[in-house]
């Protein structure tokens, strides 16, 4: 499945969004912001020269779009031509502005749209004002009360029963690109632009299994994921029947149509919700469904956190958030095989597939114990001489009070092969029995 070409690379065809469509809009607006005020778009553009040696390229075209909205409220709105006229009655003029600005999709631009804005706006004049630029204001104008808190709410995601309705109106699909794309997005979790962006060789072979290769991204981290059987047939036959779109445009979702862009990914995730019922889903939500998923099946959080290609725990401890809201679902789907156990009368066997992986996980680490601090986890079959420290130490006291709890603890040792400890405990029953026949 290696469609790497020879040639050297061609450019990119895939837009992230308009603001850097060639003969689009941006591109109209900068050059009246040029025409109009020429040193304002002087600073923006070496600005924007300087932060594509430090940040993604999706970085980089959100803060070009931030700034242009910026440098057209200076030209339009507050009569400014120059990045040093800026005062801080300017940023407050524009505060209010920018929180009533339209957004394409209709009502006001979101709260989240609202604050990346601003901090853009404010480390663009923070850091022209480090360097030293002629251009820059004599302070800050944007404070840092200007930026609203971060909004933390849960991720969306699709149930698992959503999410299966979803994947079955993907394969019913007539389009294989359409197929491929919610696979892509399902099975690895990848973000709309790290797919959008996926080499022609992308997919790559270690020993006996396939992986996937995602490109350097929005936390600049270049990562693999393994692939699923089914994903790496699905990517096979689309590679077969586009060689040589995707030799071409050097991307390996490509085909006759060019490669596939953030804006067409949107509408096939749009198009495949609405032939399954499920209106409001795009891409980023089939991400955080594979990181719901996975966490409620047992998967760990530094494996979730790789496969995702999270830098930080904090980030994937959002699913652990996620997980405790589904907990009632989870809950109800279980009830059946509760209530079978408790109407048992008798031992019986019960089916092998009754033991989920959080209950494995669970009989494999029973051995575990709480102990002040921390767990221990010592595997059940090992002795430990510091197992039953304070009942060994020379202060320590117990009596017939004591015998019931004393009983359990020997027996827990007989049951574990755990000899000293059983015979440690056959001293302290006999001492305390001692006791009780004294009184």
């Amino acid at each position: 499945m290696n469609a790497q070409p020879a040639e050297e690379p061609i450019i990119d065809g895939a837009v992230a969004d308009e603001t850097v469509a060639v003969g689009g809009p941006a591109a109209e607006q900068w050059a009246h912001v040029r025409a109009v005020a020429p040193e304002v778009a002087a600073t923006i553009d070496r600005y924007l020269a300087r932060l594509g040696a430090f940040l993604a390229p999706a970085s980089v075209e959100a803060a070009d779009s931030a700034l242009r909205i910026l440098a057209r409220w200076l030209i339009h709105d507050a009569g400014i031509t120059s990045i040093a006229a800026v005062r801080r009655d300017d940023i407050e003029d524009f505060k209010v502005w920018l929180a009533h600005k339209p957004s394409p999709r209709g009502g006001t631009i979101s709260p989240n749209t609202y604050r990346q804005r601003l901090r853009t706006v404010r480390s663009f004049f923070e850091r022209i004002i480090e360097w030293d630029w002629p251009a820059a204001p004599a302070r800050n104008p944007v404070i840092n009360g200007d930026i609203p808190k971060k909004p933390d709410p849960l991720p969306r995601f699709l149930d698992d029963r959503d999410a299966a309705k979803f994947m079955a109106a993907a394969r019913a699909s007539h389009d294989p690109r359409d197929r491929l794309a919610v696979e892509l997005l399902a099975r690895t979790g990848m973000r709309a632009g790290e797919l959008v962006r996926l080499d022609a060789d992308a997919v790559v072979q270690i020993g006996g299994n396939h992986w996937l290769r995602i490109p350097l991204g929005k936390l600049r981290n270049d990562r693999y994921v393994p692939l699923h059987p089914q994903l790496v047939q699905l990517l096979g036959e689309w590679t077969a029947a586009n060689l040589n779109d995707i030799r071409a445009h050097r991307r390996l979702v490509a085909d006759r149509r060019g490669p596939l862009n953030r804006h067409s990914l949107a509408r096939i995730v749009h198009r495949v919700g609405r032939a399954a019922g499920l209106p409001d889903v795009h891409p980023h939500r089939l991400r955080h469904t594979l990181g719901t998923q996975a966490i409620n099946r047992g998967m760990r959080l530094a494996a979730i956190a790789a496969l995702l290609g999270h830098q930080k725990l904090e980030m994937t401890l959002i699913y652990a958030r996620i997980a405790n809201r589904v907990v009632a679902d989870e809950y109800a789907a279980v009830s059946a095989k509760i209530d079978a156990l408790y109407d048992q009368q008798q031992h019986t066997q019960l089916p092998a597939d009754y033991e989920t992986t959080g209950m494995a996980r669970l009989r494999r680490e029973a051995h575990a114990r709480m102990l002040g601090n921390g767990l221990c986890t010592r595997p059940a079959e090992l002795d430990c001489r510091m197992d039953s420290a304070c009942e060994t130490c020379a202060y320590f006291r117990t009596g017939p009070q004591f015998l019931p709890i004393l009983t359990r603890q020997r027996d827990h040792a007989r049951e574990r092969g755990q000899t000293e400890r059983a015979e440690l405990f056959d001293g302290l029953i006999q001492r305390a029995e001692t006791d009780t026949e004294g009184d």
